[in-house]
């Protein structure tokens, strides 16, 4: 009845206790890294090429798989591995040379969450525009819970898909949407859990069937008239 249905668990299964993570979230090969860069600890804008400020917008960096970046000036340097308050740190030091009291400013611009906010039939890809990013605040970027989702069976997958972490949370009250006001982090995949609907599956599967028959009884009808 519900050949759709996605990250199905069995009715036993013992889900993860949830734990925030304290862990600053550290840069990683493939990531596209926005960097912004001051002179006299912020007093004056420019980029790491000396530009206008009007310039700098927009500006990524790819990680690459070595966990190098290419960035102007300096030319590939080791990043991934590091949070962004040790990268911002470590570029400032070696861009001291070039400039006088650098002050830099990164950001990891390609962190996503993929949310399924009705079952499987709607899927979604947000990026993570700041730190604070929560669960409440994910299902408001794609909408909400439709009729047909279930808000007391919300599946958080996190890890590594050959090996994950299952989370279930309830936001049908209060009390228990403030469980799942946590950080969300790149890669979750939020699961609404949808109902089944099996009055209409049915009448979807029977159509075909009842159009069918009906043809075949107008058919009869009209031989039968014409006997």
């Amino acid at each position: 009845m519900q050949p759709n249905k996605m990250f199905k668990t069995e009715s036993s299964y013992s889900y993860s206790d949830f734990k925030p993570s304290e862990v600053e979230y550290k840069i990683k090969p493939f990531d596209k890294l926005s960097i912004r860069i001051t002179t006299n600890d912020g007093f004056k804008l420019i980029n790491i090429e000396g530009t206008q400020q009007q310039q700098l917008q927009g500006m990524e960096y790819l990680v690459e798989y070595d966990g190098k970046a290419k960035v102007p000036t300096l030319g590939r340097i080791d990043i991934a591995g590091l949070t962004l308050r040790e990268a911002e740190k470590k570029l400032e030091d070696l861009y001291k040379e070039y400039y006088q009291s650098p002050f830099v400013q990164i950001s990891v611009t390609n962190r996503r969450v993929i949310i399924f906010s009705q079952g499987s039939e709607t899927g979604t890809v947000v990026n993570i525009e700041e730190e604070n990013f929560t669960l409440i605040e994910a299902l408001a970027k794609v909408g909400g819970i439709s009729n047909n989702g279930k808000s007391y069976k919300i599946k958080l997958i996190r890890g590594s898909l050959n090996n994950p972490e299952i989370f279930m949370y309830n936001v049908s009250s209060i009390n228990d949407m403030q469980k799942a006001n946590f950080l969300l982090q790149a890669n979750d995949i939020i699961y609404v859990e949808s109902r089944p609907r099996y009055v209409s599956k049915v009448l979807e599967e029977l159509t075909p069937y009842l159009s069918l028959l009906s043809s075949m009884l107008l058919i009869y009808g009209l031989l039968f008239k014409a006997l």
